[in-house]
């Protein structure tokens, strides 16, 4: 069950919403999970400073997942997250930042894995 959350300083319309939905359901297969058990969250227009200075393209991206993953594995789905935010919203991928956090306990409907 991996959570994609990712903090935008920039408008994100309902349309590339979906898009950039489609395009992580299919990148989660990289770190070996079912697009099936994907979360993903949007909030945009969030602000964002990096260095004191405020970032007028930027993303912050924290990626969950129950378990771990390979460090190529998250190598490769930071590439596709970089790729992504800079084709669809213009940030380039020096201005997106991804963490990731493996989760030993995750329950879902009424009990954990």
């Amino acid at each position: 069950m991996p959570f994609i959350d990712s903090k935008i300083t920039v408008e994100v319309t309902p349309e590339k919403r979906e898009v950039l939905k489609s395009r992580l359901g299919k990148a989660v297969s990289i770190l070996s999970k079912p697009e099936s058990f994907l979360m993903v969250g949007f909030e945009d227009k969030y602000d964002l400073y990096m260095g004191g200075k405020k970032l007028d393209k930027g993303a912050y991206v924290a990626v969950s997942l129950f378990g771990n993953a390979s460090s190529d594995a998250y190598n490769q789905m930071t590439s596709e997250i970089c790729s992504l935010f800079e084709k669809e919203l213009g940030i380039p991928g020096d201005a997106v930042y991804v963490t990731y956090q493996g989760v030993k306990d995750w329950g879902w409907n009424g009990s954990n894995f």
